[in-house]
């Protein structure tokens, strides 16, 4: 498909959120396109010139997920849980036209941050609701019971998942919008030993057990900080293809199903509301470039 080019301002914008953390979008340095950053934290890239570059890795792993969604460039419903810069709402607007999206964030200013300084295709599906995700997700409209092709998981208040999203109450009750092969897709940050990470893996995997987890090499065990990519589901996954995918890529990556799954979570016991605590916060210098 070819590309549209589209104008965004130079200069850095930025918005404060409610928490008093400053969101700001500047163009990247390392990249073509642009960087949401909040309180010094990389949260989103996007192209505008092509939305299928996928500069963060973990997105990459997402996308390579998504590709594999039904047929080849069948409309979804998707449910977005966390806005950022909507690179995966672009990302799967332009590669399955027709789709209905649905983006659930927390905060309107950074909503607003982001249509303005890197507007939407004209013509998207997609529709922002403002509030708290687990609270949205309780009273989204019964239509999507069960309607739902791709669930993407990927909230952060700065650097960390808040507590409330990573509990097996939580994924239960996300887990009814999705259909028959219908995929969730979370991002975990966790650092070495990956604790939180085995946790999180065993807390989905109790609501969804047909799971793979996509991670770089290193951070797959457990030598340093960085994002795991969770895929779940209550239909197998199409697993088969992943490997050679995951190792073509600029980082050598791995994905982990079956028994090294099991071996990955071990003993870990699945999270809930009474013992949920945010994800771990990794040290300011990760984001040094």
């Amino acid at each position: 498909m070819a590309r549209a080019h589209v104008e965004a301002p130079d200069p850095a914008r930025e918005a404060r959120l409610s928490g008093g953390e400053i969101a700001r979008v500047v163009r990247s340095e390392y990249a073509s396109g642009f960087e949401l950053i909040v309180d010094g934290t990389p949260q989103s890239h996007v192209d505008l010139d092509d939305p299928t570059h996928l500069h963060f890795e973990y997105v990459a792993r997402m996308g390579a997920v998504i590709d594999r969604l039904r047929m080849p460039g069948q409309p979804l419903t998707a449910v977005h849980l966390g806005a950022g810069g909507l690179t995966l709402p672009r990302y799967v607007e332009h590669t399955r036209p027709g789709s209905r999206q649905q983006v659930i964030e927390l905060e309107p200013a950074l909503v607003d941050l982001v249509r303005e300084s890197m507007p939407l295709p004209r013509g998207a599906s997609l529709r922002v609701r403002i509030g708290d995700a687990r609270a949205v997700v309780e009273k989204l409209p019964a239509g999507l019971l069960g309607a739902v092709d791709l669930l993407v998981v990927d909230v952060f208040s700065g650097a960390q998942t808040p507590a409330h999203l990573t509990s097996i109450e939580f994924f239960r009750s996300a887990a009814r919008l999705l259909a028959p092969g219908g995929v969730l897709l979370a991002n975990i940050a966790d650092g070495p030993g990956l604790a939180f990470a085995r946790r999180e893996v065993a807390t989905i995997r109790d609501v969804l057990p047909e799971i793979a987890v996509l991670a770089e090499v290193q951070v797959l065990k457990g030598r340093r900080f960085g994002n795991l990519v969770v895929a779940a589901s209550i239909d197998p996954l199409p697993v088969e293809w992943l490997p050679r995918l995951m190792a073509a890529g600029p980082h050598p990556a791995k994905v982990a199903h079956g028994e090294e799954l099991r071996a990955f979570v071990g003993g870990s016991l699945p999270i809930t509301d009474a013992d949920a605590r945010p994800s771990p916060k990794p040290q300011a210098s990760i984001f040094e470039r």
